[in-house]
């Protein structure tokens, strides 16, 4: 069961939910380390449901599978993206893989200075994905608080989490080396196979037959 990610290399929160023209709902405007145009790779293995390209070029890309929420939740979620220069390259039903960059920064729509619109909806996307609140305000339905929808790992800079408490994800891991007894017929002496694991840490962020970020690391078992 996937653990949906913060979907950036650095978490900065440029306002945060009711603040602003976050009232009445639980959107953050999320911005990478700088005043460029950071990559938003997707949280969990997900599918588009809906592209809104008349304001902010939204889009709703819902969990394939049911997710595990920080607070314990266990459910599907779908979650809001918005200001993206250009989703052309996207359509209604692509299934994106969990840490695939498929969304960018940008200024489309009612923004000022590059940054990506994010809101998590507890649970399926359902009815049109959003409506207006209280405030006159569009916001996803079953909106969620991100932080407990979002988990972050070591991968993760923190420079602004407007006091915003994300669970971690422990992504330690120790070499070992292990001996398994497997019993033999007729009384035989069993034999001993010794399993090692070898660790291979990704010299950079890049597609390893799994995908795999800076410094991350994976395990390879080996019998002998």
């Amino acid at each position: 069961m996937e653990k949906p990610l913060f979907p950036m290399e650095y978490l900065r929160i440029t306002q945060g939910y009711n603040e602003g023209t976050h009232l009445d709902s639980y959107a953050i405007d999320i911005a990478g380390k700088d005043g460029g145009i950071s990559e938003i790779r997707a949280p969990y293995t997900g599918i588009i449901k809906k592209i809104y390209q008349n304001d902010a070029n939204e889009v709703w890309l819902e969990s394939k599978d049911i997710v595990e929420y920080p607070d314990g939740t266990k459910d599907y979620m779908n979650i809001m993206f918005a200001h993206d220069n250009n989703v052309d390259d996207l359509f209604v039903g692509k299934e994106i893989k969990k840490g695939e960059i498929f969304y960018h920064e940008g200024t489309k729509g009612n923004a000022t200075g590059n940054h990506c619109h994010i809101e998590c909806g507890l649970g399926k996307f359902t009815n049109n994905g959003w409506h207006k609140n209280n405030n006159g305000y569009w916001s996803i339905n079953n909106g969620k608080k991100p932080e407990e929808c979002l988990w972050i790992d070591d991968s993760i800079k923190i420079l602004d989490n407007n006091n915003y408490q994300f669970k971690k994800i422990s992504t330690e891991t120790v070499e070992k080396e292990k001996v398994i007894d497997i019993p033999v017929e007729n009384k035989k002496i069993p034999e001993k196979i010794v399993e090692k694991e070898k660790i291979f840490i990704a010299p950079k962020t890049d597609l390893y037959g799994i995908y795999l970020k800076k410094s991350q690391k994976v395990i390879i078992k080996e019998l002998s």
